[in-house]
């Protein structure tokens, strides 16, 4: 047996409650009945109610909660195999590891945030949809292609670091190229591009990328990380001391948050732009309001075991209880 919903044993915590409540209850009305009878009286001439039948009737509510949680909890047992077939997007993750992505105006830093942004949004996929990584600085590799394995995408995600890419500098139309390379030969779906970087372009031309990556269908939703008057960069050198960046001119680097072309990037390919703030990303605004309507992708038809519920066990044990307690009456029969 397995439960589909084994958080509702939480429930359960009410029953001593429920109980409480009940006795506090019994104990009101034997209050009441000392107004009019002798304490050690009212056994013997209240007849209009009995202490054990009362009991009784509180075991049944209890029972009959506790099957009603139980019900909740959806109990199956017994499976069939049947060919499932799912609906899912396909989305393509670009994050920047330049160092600038090391800035800590976005707690713990820039990268390290945006990979626990990440991690949530998995939670939010469901099996269908398929999800790849691409990391880019001065030039872009993909991480991970395309894939149902979640596992293995966490994977990938885990290891970014600023060394992932040897090369330095920040070249987001790389990164625009490499993500529609990776839908080449995909047809059936919109093509999704979550591109998450502070937008610091040294190289190469990012919104003449979109325009083209827009021709091949691909839509790219811009994450801003960081703030617009940004922070120094941090870095840890040979001896793992931490120092600021420093230019070719011996200057301490501040990275800003370039708004503008990530804004552009996501307008002229039919996108959205978001800001990453403190508590909110951003990526579960995108997913909710933008990504879920997308022309979704046929996923392959599997056979799925899939249980048989019999939560109707105890829901209709919940409900013998509850018509046995209406029917038993608390007052005493006359011998």
């Amino acid at each position: 047996m397995i439960f589909a919903n084994p958080q509702a044993w939480h429930l359960l915590w009410l029953l001593p409650l429920i109980a409480a409540g009940l006795h506090l209850f019994y104990q009101y009305r034997r209050k009441m009945m000392s107004r009019f009878i002798q304490e050690h009286l009212i056994d013997g001439i209240a007849q209009a109610f009995s202490l054990k039948v009362y009991r009784l009737k509180a075991m049944f509510l209890m029972a009959a909660f506790l099957f009603m949680v139980a019900a909740l909890c959806r109990p199956q047992w017994g499976f069939s195999m049947r060919p499932v077939k799912r609906h899912g997007l396909d989305i393509m993750v670009a994050i920047d590891v330049s160092k600038s992505m090391l800035t800590q105006d976005v707690k713990p830093s820039r990268l390290e945030r945006t990979k626990l942004a990440v991690k949530d949004l998995i939670m939010k996929l469901n099996g269908s949809d398929h999800i790849g990584l691409i990391a880019f600085a001065g030039n872009a590799m993909v991480m991970c292609p395309l894939t149902y394995d979640y596992n293995g995408f966490l994977l990938s995600l885990d290891d970014l670091s600023t060394d992932s890419i040897p090369r330095g500098g920040t070249n987001i139309s790389q990164a625009i190229e490499e993500s529609v390379k990776a839908y080449q030969g995909m047809v059936d779906s919109d093509k999704a591009v979550i591109l998450v970087t502070d937008g610091e372009e040294e190289e190469g031309n990012a919104f003449d990328a979109a325009r083209k990556a827009k021709e091949k269908g691909v839509r790219i939703f811009t994450v801003g990380v960081g703030t617009r008057e940004g922070d120094l960069v941090q870095v840890t050198n040979a001896e793992w001391q931490t120092e600021f960046l420093k230019d070719a001119d011996g200057n301490v680097v501040k990275s800003h948050l370039n708004e503008n072309l990530l804004q552009q990037i996501a307008y002229v390919t039919g996108g959205a732009y978001v800001r990453s703030g403190g508590a909110q990303f951003g990526l579960d605004y995108l997913y909710d309001r933008q990504l879920s309507k997308l022309k979704k992708h046929d996923a392959e038809e599997k056979m799925a075991k899939l249980y048989d519920e019999r939560f109707q066990w105890p829901l209709t044990l919940a409900f013998g209880f509850l018509l046995a307690e209406t029917l038993i009456s608390t007052r005493k029969r006359n011998v």
